[in-house]
């Protein structure tokens, strides 16, 4: 079992890395270094040979592996990201970049997303190196810079450049899964992610004929963007259902003692009551506009128009999501992927998932663990590139009141002590046996 420094150094470090300000604005505009160099000091410390590697200067990753007693055994790879979203500190309780301790929570940027994770690993290399633990099979420590964009300075970098660091590892875990959701009811659920939705990013294109505003324009591109939009924002996806979705909506209703109609999944998903928000947002794709650029002067009918869209679709649905966007852009719009990244499935019923699902049970009895889609993504999307299955795992018992996902991204982002202090048991016993 980790020890009782392991406790303490979790909270230390999610506390240290949020004071180093990692904030990924987008196109280039992060420097990981500062928090890649303090993971690596950590894992240098417990007796690895960390390596620092960059395709941009200052974008840097750091990959360590720990030997495991089966050399026979498949190699696991748990990875984090350093970096992290911008935060607006006139928004916030307390300073975003603080990392401040303060009634039994860690306050800041990355509490969740998720520097708590990248700290919780630190702690339990340290915590084998104290006590002479090695793991089964072969560990691949990554942690890396750019999932908050692009990833191409990040985890794509790594898996097109050093696939080497990664040889042997057929499965891996990262964020977003193993976390507390309370269903108002009394019941505690901790889902685990065994998959993701396909990102889409995309940015549509209309263009016209530009002139004078005061003149009939029949050609205006701000109106054909405009409708092109409309037409996407209220778009009602069909539905499709994945074998993870499938079984998180089996399990769940034999929760709630529901008999799991698939005929009517809107209805099911009504019976859920709250649990069904652990699903609502994985049984279709999705297209939702979130940028607008047009014009330059009021008076002045703009020859072009841009709009961006957040699309993302299920295992399977790309097609399906590629030939829905063309019809509903039209002939006057053009579109193309400005970012684009695969749809995951993992299994549920491998061996993994089920030492993940008993390691959770160990320390939550009391919890009812069920699979679970994201409706986004991580960097599992490129390491997926090497052949390596990926699962969200990142575990934290959270108190009734705290909303883990409204805290991605959001402001006041924090993380209780005790939550931290479950998350390295849960991972110690995990990853000791995986």
């Amino acid at each position: 079992m980790a020890d009782p420094q392991a406790l303490d150094e979790a909270v230390e470090f999610t506390s240290g890395l949020i004071r180093i300000d990692t904030t990924n604005r987008g196109g280039g505009d992060c420097r990981e270094r500062p928090a890649a160099e303090y993971a690596a000091e950590r894992l240098a410390g417990a007796g690895l040979e960390p390596r620092l590697l960059e395709r941009t200067p200052g974008r840097t990753n750091v990959v360590a592996r720990i030997p495991g007693t089966d050399p026979s055994a498949d190699a696991l790879l748990v990875h984090g990201h350093l970096d992290v979203v911008p935060a607006e500190a006139a928004d916030w309780s307390v300073h975003p970049f603080s990392g401040e301790v303060r009634d039994g929570v860690v306050w800041g940027r990355g509490a969740v997303d998720m520097k708590n994770m990248d700290a919780m690993i630190l702690a339990v290399v340290r915590s084998w190196a104290r006590q002479g633990v090695r793991p089964r099979r072969d560990l691949v420590i990554a942690f890396t810079a750019d999932e908050e964009a692009s990833a191409e300075d990040g985890s794509g970098f790594l898996a097109d450049d050093h696939p080497e660091l990664f040889e042997g590892c057929t499965e891996g875990i990262s964020e977003s899964g193993a976390f507390t959701f309370h269903d108002g009811a009394g019941r505690q659920i901790y889902p685990i992610a065994a998959g993701e939705r396909g990102t889409g990013w995309l940015k549509l294109t209309a263009r016209g004929r530009a002139g004078h505003g005061s003149k009939v324009n029949e050609e205006n591109a701000v109106t054909r963007l405009a409708a092109a939009v409309t037409r996407i924002g209220e778009h009602e996806w069909p539905l499709r259902l994945t074998p993870t979705v499938r079984a998180a909506l089996t399990e769940l209703a034999a929760l709630y003692g529901i008999e799991p109609d698939f005929r009517d999944v809107d209805r099911l998903l009504e019976k859920l009551g709250p649990a069904a928000k652990l699903v609502e947002a994985t049984v279709r794709n999705s297209a939702n506009p979130t940028m607008l650029d047009a014009g330059y002067k009021v008076n002045v009918i703009p020859g072009e128009a841009v709009a961006h869209v957040d699309g993302r679709y299920l295992p399977g649905g790309e097609e399906e999501f590629t030939a829905t966007l063309d019809r509903l852009t039209g002939p006057d719009v053009a579109w193309e992927f400005a970012h684009h990244e695969v749809a995951l499935e993992a299994p549920v019923d491998a061996r993994l998932f089920g030492l993940m699902r008993d390691a959770v049970r160990e320390f939550a009895p009391e919890g009812h663990v069920v699979p679970y889609c994201m409706s986004g993504g991580t960097d599992a999307k490129q390491f997926s590139r090497l052949g390596i299955t990926g699962y969200g795992f990142a575990p934290l018992k959270l108190p009734e009141g705290l909303d883990y996902q409204a805290l991605f991204h959001g402001v006041d982002e924090r993380v209780p002590v005790e939550a931290l202090h479950f998350g390295v048991r849960v991972l110690d016993r995990f990853l000791r046996t995986a």
